[in-house]
């Protein structure tokens, strides 16, 4: 089977079979667009979920005024410790 002078073989039905998809271009490309917009819809939706998700955690760096931040980093290296070991308070 030797090549034809444009490149293709003799057999081939339709030299521009991989070009047919050109013929339904509008359609191809009302398809591509409504991906990118569910696509972007999703990344959307993902980002207030994260949004909201975030104000329900407590955070005391914002959520506390400032003095009050500072005073809960303080309690935070405190520890209890009345002279004992460990084991003795287990005993207890």
């Amino acid at each position: 089977e030797d090549p034809v002078g444009n490149g293709h073989e003799e057999k081939e039905k339709n030299p521009f079979a991989e070009y047919m998809w050109m013929e339904n271009e509008e359609d191809f490309n009302r398809q591509v667009e409504e991906e990118l917009q569910e696509q972007e819809f999703l990344d959307r939706c993902f980002q207030e979920m994260l949004d909201e998700e975030d104000q329900d955690w407590f955070i005391p760096a914002r959520d506390l005024p400032q003095g009050m931040a500072q005073l809960q980093q303080q309690l935070h290296g405190l520890s209890v410790a009345d002279g004992h070991g460990s084991e003795d308070i287990l005993v207890r």
